[in-house]
């Protein structure tokens, strides 16, 4: 169940990153019990990774243990006072919950087309789209999660705490409230209103997205967070950095807000071109760019 030294960069969609020292893929929740019951026994710091998108592994890799959720992955749909109910584990892909409000023609499927990752992860980003759409952000389907807590020091104890979406605090590509621990199940649902035209926007959003962005090539999706009254592909492009490269890693020439794997890029490659975009964005334009994405392990 658990191995040694696993790499980490086909975990990830920058195709990026080194090795975890310890390595776990639990698809029940008695195995994510058990795997967090060793790293508490061994001391080992815990790592979770969803997706792996919006996320930059070190290229020295993640110390202690790493739980992957890719097998995390059942759900369970209903109806309930009028409402397509989902309850998954965090795992669970968002484009599977897509495929879930597509078959019942709902509103969400909309904003879900294209949206990488998973609904834990949907959920700590509060992930969503730009266009001006109903719904458009994870806080607006989200009805509950369940969020599991253990001691940093002391006899191992789970704690299970499900918690009301109304209670967090959701901002712009943001969740806060339900730390320490990790969201283990969301709670999402919309009303059963059918939309006979859902289907065709959903292939229309698609063909779209397949124009403007570059979904050939390894990237994480939107790097930079839109600045207020713009949009971070519109400011970078307008720095002239469309095109700009170290390395293996590249400021995609097709959308700006992406940062490319060209086939050879390193995860330091990738930081350093984060960083030249927010330098020269600041000093040409007075605009403060904040990354999406999360640095994980050993950057020292």
């Amino acid at each position: 169940m658990i191995s040694r030294d696993v790499r980490l960069a086909p975990m990830t969609s920058w195709l990026v990153g080194g090795p975890a020292e310890y390595y776990v893929e639990p698809s029940s929740e008695s195995e994510l019990e058990e795997a967090l019951r060793f790293a508490h026994e061994q001391k080992l710091a815990v790592t979770v990774l969803g997706g792996g998108t919006n996320v930059l592994i070190s290229d020295k890799g993640i110390r202690g243990l790493v739980i992957v959720l890719k097998r995390f992955n059942q759900a369970k749909v209903s109806e309930e006072r009028g409402h397509l109910c989902v309850e998954a584990l965090s795992g669970f892909s968002k484009s599977e919950l897509l495929k879930v409000f597509l078959k019942a023609k709902l509103a969400p499927a909309l904003f879900l087309a294209g949206l990488p990752g998973d609904v834990g992860g949907g959920v700590v980003m509060n992930a969503g789209v730009g266009e001006m759409i109903t719904p458009r952000e994870f806080v607006e389907i989200t009805t509950e999660i369940e969020v599991w807590r253990w001691p940093v020091s002391g006899a191992f104890h789970l704690e299970k705490v499900r918690m009301q979406a109304s209670d967090l605090q959701w901002s712009y590509r943001h969740c806060e409230g339900w730390r320490p621990g990790l969201i283990a199940k969301v709670w999402v649902e919309w009303p059963l209103e059918p939309d006979a035209t859902i289907l065709e926007r959903v292939r229309e959003a698609n063909r779209v997205r397949l124009q403007k962005q570059p979904l050939d090539k390894p990237s994480c999706g939107s790097v930079f967070i839109n600045p207020p009254g713009s949009s971070a592909g519109r400011v970078i492009e307008g720095a002239g950095l469309k095109g700009f490269s170290i390395g293996g890693a590249q400021v995609s020439e097709k959308h700006a807000n992406f940062i490319v794997n060209l086939g050879c890029a390193t995860a330091d490659q990738i930081w350093q071109v984060i960083t030249h975009v927010q330098n020269t964005v600041q000093a040409k334009a007075g605009v403060t760019l904040k990354t999406e994405v999360v640095r994980l392990g050993d950057w020292g």
